[in-house]
């Protein structure tokens, strides 16, 4: 199956069978020496990088509006060294985004703390898929989708009305996952709480929210497969 799907286009997504392999990923068993000579150079940069669990795709194919896939967890230092030789490397990526709505229509996102790994990039709360995200060995991405958003901002999606599917954007630089989550309060409430929340924290993982209101209203520092969920948004695409 390898990775056979469209790329740079949305498409919608019914369903999401994506299996954690219990096996090593191949890239990082042919690859050792090299992520831990990365790994050092990564940490002398920048100390507070930690090497958790994360998880690398082996395969993925979309098949009549299903997302199908099989992954390994492997060291977040295997997953630093992929991204600088992901060109031919057997492995891709994927991740979710819950696109969060205020009751305003606005977007809601964040930009990343100055000591993250994309310290100052905008996007929607998130973080690569880990072990805990998987039940009976497939993947629960709007368990990914509350946790991350929790651990970030402090809110709790678990009761947010939900967009009825999911979409899905594949490009170069991997596949994100996505879902509206609808929320009554309006943008400017939404961005006080979460601001409220790091400056409690003593260590957050972000620098703090970012509001966008419109298909044109772009903030420095977005991720670029940030652009297409916008427009796709404000565009009014269901």
């Amino acid at each position: 199956m390898s990775f056979d799907l469209p790329r740079n286009v949305i498409l919608p997504v019914d369903a999401i069978d994506v299996r954690l392999d219990p096996d090593p990923h191949p890239f990082a068993l042919g690859n050792a020496a090299a992520i831990a000579e990365n790994w050092r150079q990564e940490t002398t940069a920048n100390a507070a990088l930690f090497d958790g669990t994360v998880v690398l795709l082996s395969e993925l194919a979309y098949r009549d509006g299903r997302l199908i896939g099989r992954c390994h967890a492997v060291k977040y230092s295997t997953f630093l060294l992929w991204r600088k030789r992901r060109e031919n490397s057997g492995a891709e990526h994927a991740y979710a985004h819950a696109v969060l709505v205020a009751g305003d229509n606005a977007l809601v996102a964040i930009r990343m703390g100055r000591h993250t790994v994309n310290a100052g990039r905008v996007y929607f709360a998130a973080g690569s898929f880990e072990p805990i995200d998987f039940r009976d060995g497939m993947v629960d991405v709007d368990f990914n989708m509350i946790r991350e958003v929790g651990e970030e901002t402090g809110l709790d999606l678990s009761t947010a009305e939900r967009g009825q599917h999911y979409h899905a954007l594949s490009t170069a630089s991997g596949t994100v996952i996505f879902r509206r989550y609808r929320v009554t309060e309006p943008a400017d409430e939404l961005a006080r709480r979460i601001s409220a929340f790091v400056a409690a924290e003593a260590e957050p993982e972000i620098e703090g929210p970012v509001i966008i209101r419109s298909a044109g209203d772009m903030p420095d520092g977005l991720m670029p497969h940030m652009k297409p969920l916008i427009e796709w948004h404000f565009a009014g695409h269901r």
